[in-house]
């Protein structure tokens, strides 16, 4: 077995199943987009239209996001499994292994991973187009004409959910992998540059949304390419600051968890590794932002119909039903990015509990019960991912808002605040669920380990 071999750096291709089960959904998601344009597209050329043209350029951007949040969680994933194996890795490098002989042999598993997830992606995508379209072909809904059942364009799509794999990988994994050593240092070394970029950046975005409403005030068809380049900024800065940000909050929520034992230590743990709590959190709060933002903003849309003049009751209805039948469209292609998300944050949580069992076995031996472990666990979820759901909620609001106001300002009195209740109601139990999901596998297997073996852990 060579030094650098995939067993050896990743410890087996499960602890990449996260990155593979990613891979599949976003293949999976732009297969059916493309699939779906191509069939609205062979009907358009049938019966005349240029629906299937508008969806395939609404399909690119949409799978542009999903791209951008599964390499956000790829390469988070990536951090988290070369965190957890960080001892291993510096015995490698003290035998003679360089970074860059480490990194090659971490970017040839994630990349078998992503080809399996994205095949996977793949077949199930076309599958499903397949039997949609034959049974609307059945029922009349679509023309009986040739369709093609492999568009070219699919495997175009998995090639770039493979490239983006690799990609995150070598350049999530470069730092992290050139500063493994066989002595382990605590030290996290940050660059006020960064920081400062960010900041400026979350200002100049700032500014940009308010010069949106401004625009949208004074009916310029200007406002909202402004909104929208205005919350890129943004969010380019809060990801630029997130290593500061996203710690401070996280901070903020522990406090609320409680002042139990599990509490304190949950808290402590959900802190104690800065990066660590960036790569757990950000991820799940650019998908919560995402789709808040759409539902924020077609909710004030669609309020702000009634104050609309020149409607008439019957116009006032249709609107509304167009709007809401947009914003059901559009909020169901960009929860894929949530889906990414939460499958990242639930991973990135079982890598870390089981990376802290040495930990876990000498709480236990000091006393602590396998319910306060469990506690412990869940709180420290409940810390981590109310933080990017409170957070991507306000700011969803805040920016689907903006966007709202810019198209539609000066036919609006005021500034409408759109409030998506059911989409609130959705996220939330979504989150409970995730919580669920990200705390109670790890807490058990965390106490199905005696304190004696646990402790035998290096």
């Amino acid at each position: 077995m060579r030094a650098t071999s995939a067993r050896l750096t990743v410890g087996s291709l499960r602890e990449l199943t996260a990155i593979g089960v990613v891979c599949g959904l976003s293949s999976l998601y732009a297969t059916t987009l493309v699939c779906a344009s191509t069939i609205l597209s062979t009907m358009a050329k049938t019966e005349g239209g240029s629906v299937g043209l508008l969806l395939d350029v609404v399909a690119g951007v949409f799978i542009m996001i999903a791209l951008f949040v599964a390499a956000v969680v790829i390469s988070n994933g990536v951090d988290t499994v070369i965190a957890g194996r960080r001892t291993e890795l510096g015995l490698l490098r003290l035998v003679g292994a360089s970074s860059r002989q480490l990194r090659d042999s971490l970017v040839s598993a994630v990349g078998k991973v992503a080809v399996i997830g994205a095949g996977v992606g793949v077949v199930v995508g076309v599958a499903g187009a397949w039997i949609g379209r034959v049974l609307l072909v059945r029922r009349g809904t679509l023309p009986r004409v040739h369709y093609d059942v492999l568009p070219p364009l699919v495997l175009l799509g998995a090639l770039a959910v493979v490239a983006t794999a690799v990609a995150a990988t070598f350049i999530g994994s470069r730092a992290a992998l050139s500063s493994v050593t066989a002595v382990r240092s605590t030290r996290i070394v940050r660059s006020w540059l960064r920081d400062l970029v960010g900041a400026v950046l979350i200002a100049g975005g700032a500014v940009l949304l308010v010069g949106a409403c401004y625009l949208g005030e004074q009916a310029s068809t200007a406002g909202f390419v402004v909104a929208f380049i205005g919350s890129a900024v943004l969010a380019v800065g809060i990801m630029l600051g997130a290593g500061r940000i996203v710690p401070a909050l996280v901070a903020l929520a522990g406090r609320l968890v409680g002042s139990s034992p599990a509490a304190v230590i949950a808290r402590k743990n959900a802190v104690s590794d800065p990066q660590r709590t960036t790569r757990s959190t950000i991820g799940l709060l650019i998908g919560v932002t995402l789709v808040t933002t759409i539902a924020g903003g077609m909710r004030a849309l669609t309020e702000s119909v009634h104050s609309w003049e020149g409607l008439s009751p019957d116009e006032v209805r249709e609107a509304e039903q167009v709007l809401s039948v947009t914003s059901s469209v559009l909020i169901a292609m960009i929860a894929i990015s949530a889906v990414i998300a939460a499958v990242g944050f639930v991973s990135t949580m079982s890598l870390t509990v089981i990376s802290r069992t040495r930990e876990i076995g000498m709480l236990r031996a000091m006393g602590f019960t396998s319910r306060q472990i469990r506690s412990m666990i869940t709180l420290e979820s409940v810390a981590l991912s109310g933080t990017a759901v409170v957070v991507g909620l306000l700011l969803g609001i805040v920016l689907g808002a903006v966007g709202a106001q810019s198209l539609i300002g000066a036919m609006t009195d005021g500034f409408s605040i759109g409030l998506p209740v059911p989409a609130l109601l959705a996220v939330i139990a979504c989150t409970v669920a995730l919580v669920a999901a990200a705390s109670l596998p790890p807490s058990r297997r965390a106490v199905g380990v005696s304190p004696v073996d646990a402790l035998a852990v290096a």
